[in-house]
């Protein structure tokens, strides 16, 4: 392997990680060049990126978590680089990765480097891109408020005791989707659009999507009718399957545009970039970057067996 080349764009949280160290050191000896890049601020990853494509390296490597990962995939393709991205999962969540089927230990994760890359679309809102999903509703929030060090400690049961203690501010949302052959409008706890399958730990909103169709998998759970109090709604979204729980049915399509209103503004979170905005149109820039995925993933519609054109439901 002999001049072959990547350039690591690693979270600065994992600059003491010794089985990471341990793992380039292997890759170093079987022939790669890595260099290695921290971040330290916002910004900081973009940043990397640039130089990185700039020095001509011909693989970029995204290290942390899905945030990480949005970030260097929007940068290398804003930038409109033919280079391949690689990832490397050192998050808590990896919902982009796991759903991938891409090993969660480096030095597996790392092996993908000799795996031919695959065209992959990405979700656009507003200008920004997103390699994941874009959520939001009230599973959203109690995602985003839950710190890292609760989920590292208790897991999925974190979402639940975030949420518990948020109380007050939980409520369902209002909102309006359109798309090719698609409308619904109505009160909802939580909202998935993905190019990926999952999010909020493992939570599989979109679970039949796939990353190099060209279309965007919608998922919206809608609000029981008693969910009145604040208890109520975290109780229904235990149940629905959003904090943990039993299978829910949801409403969803899939589409190549989804147009979404909300009157009274809807808090998003895309790859853990947190939106606002009361009118939303979403997009997908078909394979617009190539990304070293398992040749098995679910993910891959050479994978996937055949499949409804429009899931009516989950």
């Amino acid at each position: 392997m002999a001049g072959h080349k990547a350039w690591l764009v690693l979270h600065g949280r994992q600059a003491s990680n010794e089985e990471l160290r341990t793992a380039i050191l292997a890759r170093r000896e079987a022939g790669w060049e890595i260099a290695v890049r921290l971040t330290w601020e916002a910004g900081d990853a973009r940043r990397l990126v640039g130089e990185g494509l700039a020095a001509g390296y011909p693989t970029v490597i995204a290290g942390g978590g899905d945030g990480t990962l949005r970030e260097v995939a929007e940068a290398m393709v804003l930038a409109g680089s033919a280079a391949s991205l690689a990832i490397l999962p050192l998050g808590t969540a990896n919902d982009f990765a796991r759903a991938a089927g891409i090993p969660l230990t480096p030095a597996e994760a790392l092996t993908l480097l000799e795996v031919a890359p695959s065209p992959v679309d990405l979700g656009e809102v507003d200008g920004r891109l997103f390699l994941n999903m874009a959520t939001g509703g009230v599973g959203s929030k109690v995602t985003a408020s839950t710190p890292e060090e609760l989920k590292k400690a208790l897991g999925g049961a974190a979402y639940l005791l975030a949420g518990l203690t948020r109380l007050s501010e939980l409520h369902a949302s209002f909102g309006r989707f359109h798309g090719p052959g698609f409308h619904w409008e109505g009160e909802f706890l939580a909202l998935g659009i993905g190019n990926g399958r999952q999010a909020g730990g493992g939570n599989p909103l979109c679970p039949g999507a796939l990353v190099d169709d060209g279309l965007l998998d919608l998922c919206i759970v809608p609000a029981p009718e008693d969910t009145e109090s604040p208890l109520g709604t975290l109780g229904a979204l235990i149940s629905q399957r959003i904090l943990g729980g039993a299978e829910t049915l949801s409403i969803g399509a899939r589409l190549p545009w989804i147009e979404v209103e909300a009157p009274e503004g809807l808090d998003l979170n895309l790859d853990g970039e947190p939106a606002n905005s009361r009118s939303l149109r979403f997009t997908t820039r078909a394979a617009a970057l190539r990304v070293h995925l398992p040749p098995d993933s679910p993910l891959l519609c050479s994978n996937c067996g055949p499949r409804a054109a429009e899931p009516e439901s989950y």
